[in-house]
This record gives C-alpha cells, structure tokens and sequence, in this order.
C-alpha cells in the first residue's frame, strides 16, 4: 500500500491551516527503484506501466513523453505513474537502463 502524502486537502472550516509543500525532488537516476509492469486497462488493452519515480510532476512528465516518443506510442502519467501502450516493457526497461535508470520487470 502507497503511504505518501498526497497534499489534497478539503475543508470547510474558516479555521483551517493549510501548509505550502514543497514539490518532492527528483532522486538521481541511478538511485531510483522502477519497476516495470504489464497491465490490461479499460477494455482489456495492455499497457506498460512504470512505478516508483521519485521525483516533481514536470520531470515524470518529461521522462513519459520520452518513453512514449522512442516507442511511438500514447500514453499517459497519473499519480507518477507513466502509463505507455500496448506491451513495450522490454524496449522500455531498455531504455531506462541506457539512460542510467535502476528499472527491473515486476509482474508476469
């Protein structure tokens, strides 16, 4: 289960406090754990998804859009979470290695 803060806070009372959080900075490519799963999505397609980026949300973009343009394919990121179509996890895992990434297959 994911314990990080999400940094969304709801509240109606006029009282409520509400902290600045600074955006989590991007962990060194080689100190970074990704994982690399297949994944079947809304209407049993297979995507690639890749956990465990540590780093701002422009950054997780920037290495999504990466992803998806060397495999020249769609996709997304949610939740740092890049989500690349169809079944690419080789050319991926690929791809983070060259690029100094500690990324290993997880899942079947």
């Amino acid at each position: 289960m994911d314990h990080r803060r999400t940094n969304i806070i709801y509240s109606t009372h006029p009282e409520t406090i509400v902290e600045d959080v600074k955006p989590q900075e991007e962990l060194c490519k080689s100190e970074q754990d990704l994982r690399v799963h297949l994944d079947r999505r809304g209407g049993g397609k297979i995507v690639t998804l890749i956990r465990g980026f540590v780093g701002t949300k422009n950054d997780c973009n920037a290495l999504g859009k990466e992803l998806r343009k060397k495999c020249g394919v769609g996709g997304t990121v949610k939740h740092n979470e890049i989500l690349v179509q169809g079944n690419v996890r080789e050319l991926v895992l690929n791809i983070l290695i060259k690029k100094g990434y500690r990324a290993k297959p997880s899942g079947g």
